[in-house]
């Protein structure tokens, strides 16, 4: 499992100074796109003259506790699924005491994009290999 830390930011919490729902997804958002920087990947790039990505085509969050003003949580990124044209991620957030607070999914589907066109297309062999390797 990938995990990566972000501290929850005044800006991210609601009047009550619990994060808010919405915030959830950035986070994972910035997760996903640091799990793929380790692999030497990203969410978007140009090879080939082309413009590559996963956009999303999915996204749920589940809510166990709050999670407040400067908590800093740590987010657990894993690869439940790679199927032929997308990948579904699962996010484990905890505290820094190590309770569960929340636990978000998201699908992406590999895509080719250009000015009036987006297609999804098969997962190349290398990219595959990247998402499937292990920590």
């Amino acid at each position: 499992m990938f995990t990566t830390t972000r501290r929850v930011e005044f800006g991210d919490t609601d009047m009550a100074g619990i994060m808010h729902f919405s915030n959830f997804f950035r986070f994972m958002e910035v997760a996903e796109t640091e799990f793929l920087r380790a692999r030497g990947l990203s969410v978007s790039w140009r090879r080939d003259g082309m413009k590559w990505g996963f956009p999303r085509v999915s996204a749920a969050c589940d809510y166990k506790a709050p999670a407040r003003f400067e908590d800093v949580l740590t987010i657990g990124v894993t690869v439940e699924k790679v199927g032929t044209k997308s990948v579904s991620y699962r996010y484990d957030f905890t505290n820094q005491h190590g309770a569960p607070v929340a636990v978000g999914r998201i699908t992406a589907v590999f895509c080719l994009s250009g000015p009036d066109q987006l297609e999804s297309v098969e997962i190349p062999p290398d990219v595959r290999a990247a998402l499937e390797r292990v920590a």
